[in-house]
């Protein structure tokens, strides 16, 4: 993937982000968890229930858009497309599924089995 398409790709899914975040966080100002009127108990946690489900949206659309910022920051330091662990290039594949990808699948692997 050359400079030029990754960069556009990453921007693309940055602004994409940016509106996701923008509408969540709109609409999570708009039906704050305690409100002026008496509620059901089972409307309460229903909107409980969306509350947190919003925030857990927000919180993981927050997350990628961090990501990507940090591929762009690799991509003008000329290291994008390079694993972050140790330095192979991360498959061209692998970057078209996942553009803010920092790892190559075996270095990403051994992360994921970490944590666990």
């Amino acid at each position: 993937m050359n400079v030029a398409t990754a960069r556009q790709r990453l921007e693309e899914v940055r602004d994409e982000l940016d509106r996701s975040v923008a509408v969540l966080n709109g609409a999570h100002n708009q039906h704050p968890l305690v409100s002026d009127y008496p509620q059901d108990p089972a409307d309460a946690g229903t909107n409980l229930a969306e509350s947190d489900r919003a925030e857990a949206i927000l919180a993981a659309a927050k997350a990628r858009r961090a990501l990507i910022l940090e591929a762009l920051r690799r991509l003008d330091e000329g290291s994008y497309g390079l694993c972050v662990d140790c330095g192979t290039p991360v498959p061209e594949g692998r970057l078209e599924a996942k553009p803010e990808a920092a790892r190559c699948v075996t270095c990403q692997g051994k992360r994921d089995r970490m944590r666990r």
